[in-house]
């Protein structure tokens, strides 16, 4: 059987941080994922999606993210039921978070609170995120160069850029025939 989930998509509130009575921490958050097509009017719509994260890991990604966070999220369908006070069965489906990376560098994710706290005078500054993730081991692993966005003043981002590069076309074309090929 397979059940896995891969998520990408912005939180839609800042992480709810709880402890068990045994002290576990657990960590509960919705993330918004866009839809691949737009309806009628054009517009794109999003399913909100819940999630659940234990341990040190639910530490670390409450720490780290906030309303609005771009996260990446891998884990698993749950679905449990309860009832609640007035004798209803509740059914609740979730994904169970084994692992989460955050998709944004430090520096964009600072600048888009600034321009949210702009546009909404007298709203609360949000905690900075980091540029580390979490997994199920409780170990933080640090988010890949690849996806961190350049920092300021450095050089540009052209295939010339790095002259140590094998593979950079320097102006000259690549004469590379059938026979040379693997394939």
């Amino acid at each position: 059987m397979i059940n896995r989930v891969v998520l990408v998509g912005r939180l839609t509130r800042d992480p709810d941080l709880r402890y068990t009575s045994g002290g576990a921490a657990v960590a509960t958050f919705t993330v918004a994922v866009n839809r691949q097509f737009t309806n009628r009017n054009g517009d794109r719509e999003a399913d909100f999606i819940s999630c659940v994260i234990w341990r040190k890991a639910a530490e670390n990604f409450a720490n780290f993210t906030h309303k609005g966070s771009l996260v990446g999220v891998d884990g698993r369908i749950q679905t449990r039921n309860y009832d609640n006070a007035e004798g209803q069965r509740v059914y609740v489906t979730e994904v169970v978070v084994d692992n989460f990376s955050l998709l944004e560098s430090r520096s964009t994710d600072e600048r888009r609170q600034q321009n949210n706290a702009n546009q909404n005078p007298g709203g609360y500054q949000d905690k900075p995120a980091s540029n580390f993730g979490g997994n199920a081991n409780n170990n933080p692993a640090p988010q890949s160069s690849s996806s961190q966005a350049p920092a300021s003043g450095s050089t540009s981002n052209t295939p010339n850029s790095n002259p140590n590069d094998p593979f950079a076309n320097n102006g000259d074309s690549i004469d590379i025939s059938d026979d040379d090929l693997p394939f």
